[in-house]
Formats: C-alpha cells, sequence, structure tokens
C-alpha cells in the first residue's frame, strides 16, 4: 500500500502547512547531489553490524541504529520494501527488542545498562520512538504491527512519566533530563527535550495516543527557556527557574523551531524570536560546513534547522516578517549553498567524519546528511511540509 495512504492522521495534521508554505513539487537533486547521497547510505549499509545496530565506537547504539535507519526511511525505503529494507527491518528488530517491560521503566526504548546509555537514556529513547513510529506505517504483517503498536503505546506512557515536574520551590520546568524524573532525575535540559518532542510526533502522527498535557507543557518549557535575544538556553531548571546564565544556545533554538513546525504551530510568536535570533547568529544561509565556520553540535543544530527552512519554503518568510516571495530565507538557498558545503566534506568512502567537537562519528555524521540531503522526497511525515 502506498506510504501515504497509510499516514492519513499525517496528511490531515500537515495540510495545515498551507497557511506557511504551500506545496510546491520538490526539485529533484542534481546527480552529483543524488551520487552523494547514496554514496552516504551504501556506507551505512556496509557498517550495520549483523544484529542490525550501528553505533558509534560502540556507544549509544539505540539512538545511532535509529538516526541511521531515518537516514535508509528518508531515501524512500521501508520495512517491506526498497533497496534498504533489510537493513530497515534488522534494525527496527533489534529496536524492539530494547523496549523494556515492568517496573518504573516499563516502556522504555533502551539500555539503561549500557555503560554508554546509563546517565543519558533518554537521547535513544526519543530517538528510537521517531524512527519506529516511522516504521510503524509500512508493517504490513499483522502481528508485527500490534507488537509495534503496543512498544510505541507504552513508549509514550513511558515518556510522559519521564516528563520534569515542578520542583520544591514550585518551579514548573515540563521539560525532560538525560534520565527520567520518575527516576528522582526531575531536571531538564534542552536538546533531551526537543528529541522527546520530536519522538512523540513521529508516534501522533502514526496514530498512536499522545496525551495534549505532555505536548502543551513540553512546547511550555520551550518556550519559558528562551532569553531576552530569542535564544533557547541550556537548561530552564538551572536559572533558578528563570532563563539561566549564558544565553541562548543556536543549537537549541534551531531544534526549538523544528518542534514547533511539526506540530502544525506556524504562527505561534516564538517562532519568529527564534529564526531572528538564528539570523543574527548567521545560521540560515547554510553555514558552518558550508561555509567553513564550524561552531560546536553544529551537526546537531542543522538537523533541525534545515527542515525548518524545508518548512518555510520559498515563500514561508516573507510570509512571516513580510517582503516579496522568494525573499530573506528560502529552502533553495540553503539547499544550494548548504549541499555544496556538505559534499566536500565527504570522505572518498562515502561516509562524513564528524568528530571536533561537532559530533559523535561518522555514523551520526553521515546519517544526518543523508536525512537532511533527501527531506524532498517528502518520505516522513515528521519532515513533510
Amino acid at each position: 500500500m502506498n506510504r501515504f495512504k497509510r499516514w492519513t492522521l499525517a496528511l490531515v495534521s500537515f495540510s495545515v502547512v498551507a497557511l506557511l508554505a504551500p506545496y510546491s513539487q520538490a526539485e529533484p537533486l542534481t546527480d552529483k547531489q543524488q551520487a552523494a547521497v547514496n554514496k552516504g547510505l551504501e556506507w551505512l549499509k556496509k557498517n550495520q553490524v549483523k544484529d542490525g545496530t550501528w553505533s558509534a565506537g560502540g556507544q549509544n547504539p539505540v539512538a545511532m541504529t535509529s538516526m541511521a535507519g531515518l537516514a535508509m526511511l528518508c531515501e524512500g525505503s521501508t520495512v517491506t520494501q526498497g533497496k534498504y529494507r533489510d537493513s530497515i527491518r534488522l534494525a527496527a528488530d533489534w529496536l524492539m527488542k530494547r523496549s523494556m517491560k515492568g517496573g518504573n521503566r516499563d516502556g522504555l526504548i533502551g539500555n539503561p545498562d549500557h555503560p554508554s546509555e546509563s546517565g543519558r537514556y533518554m537521547y535513544g529513547h526519543g530517538f528510537a520512538m521517531l524512527f519506529l513510529a516511522s516504521v510503524y506505517g509500512e508493517e504490513d504483517d499483522v502481528k508485527r504491527r500490534e507488537e509495534l503498536k503496543g512498544i510505541l503505546t507504552r513508549a509514550v506512557t513511558y515518556c510522559g512519566s519521564a516528563q520534569s515536574k515542578h520542583n520544591e520551590q514550585g518551579v514548573a520546568f515540563g521539560g525532560w533530563f538525560y534520565t527520567s524524573a520518575a527516576e528522582g532525575h526531575n531536571s531538564d535540559e534542552g536538546s533531551v527535550t526537543v528529541t522527546q518532542m520530536q519522538g512523540l510526533r513521529a508516534c501522533r502522527d502514526a496514530g498512536i495516543p499522545v496525551p495534549k498535557e505532555i505536548m502543551k507543557k513540553g512546547f511550555e518549557y520551550l518556550r519559558k527557556s528562551t532569553d531576552q535575544q530569542g535564544g533557547v538556553v541550556y537548561s530552564y531548571a538551572r536559572g533558578g527557574g528563570g532563563v539561566a546564565a549564558g544565553g541562548g544556545r543556536p543549537a537549541l533554538t534551531a531544534a526549538a523551531i523544528a518542534c514547533l513546525f511539526s506540530a502544525g504551530e506556524y504562527k505561534d510568536p516564538y517562532i519568529k524570536k527564534w529564526f531572528k535570533f538564528c539570523e543574527n547568529q548567521n545560521l540560515l544561509q547554510g553555514g558552518g560546513i558550508a561555509a567553513g565556520n564550524r561552531i560546536a553540535f553544529d551537526e546537531y543544530m542543522q538537523f533541525y534547522l534545515a527542515p525548518s527552512i524545508y518548512f518555510l519554503g520559498e515563500d514561508g518568510w516573507s510570509k512571516l516578517f513580510g517582503g516579496e516571495k522568494g525573499t530573506g530565507v528560502t529552502w533553495k538557498k540553503y539547499k544550494a549553498n548548504f549541499f555544496e558545503g556538505v559534499m566536500r566534506a565527504q570522505t572518498a568512502d562515502g561516509s562524513w567524519q564528524g568528530g571536533g567537537g561537532w559530533s559523535i562519528g561518522p555514523i551520526y555524521s553521515t546519517s544526518v546528511y543523508c536525512v537532511i540531503m533527501q527531506l524532498d522526497n517528502n518520505c516522513l511525515p515528521v519532515f513533510q511540509r
């Protein structure tokens, strides 16, 4: 069955994007761009372990497996068809087995006993929800589909229990931390929060019930974590219930935009604040790897910034800030600039090596760039216009 017929709920939710950027026929990748993507995906395929996993040198297997799987889903392959079908199936099988049962970790997708996950298992949980929710819509086997539904339903419930609560001073957080609030870790951190929000959104798009209150508190957390310059700070809690010292983080601000956009919140005033902050940081023209002025975590930043600009299309910026169609920031301009920089940085074997404070290694970097370069394929609801 066609992917888009399966994602009825997703199409309904994303149709509201016409208020911002009417759908236009995507421009196909150039031969050079497509070749770069193909080499990247083939490198990922060759580096998948027999059990279905990818990792960063043995570290963070849940998150890395989910990210690499997403890159293959963006190509158009699914768990049942396409050139990367077998790789996607293996990854899904392994992640499904990581769904924990019982106790205060019931529904967690991960392995908190793994050394690299014990102190930050919520990252893996969020990315696993995103990947498995994207797989769920294409699963034809009735038994496996029901199993996936149960895993994702429990994962959403777990996510709600892990969300930070009021602290002793009565300050409401609403975000997520590296570990669960249900285990006494009642704090918050911006990047973990965004990861959960995107995973929850993918579940909702797939038809898995997600309580509105969980999402509402997450959105409010991002708004409260915005400083006077329009940037989202590292942690709301660490500022004593106000905006933390140290200023807004470009990566977190870009990620916050993607969260509201993917939820259909196109007219939220914070969208404009966050975009202006990113503009003032010279991030919106495909900087970083394209311009040769890398900043910390810029691959993470582009993973969220690129979909946000993709959502803008060619006239979203002018609708937000005024001006004629095609003025300001557009997907076409960003794509032309950023993709050139990305292709220059690709190694001969097809991977992107990452590191240097920008990412945690080639699996992550290659997955990120393959996802970004395939946004025009319009395959996954969470990345659709």
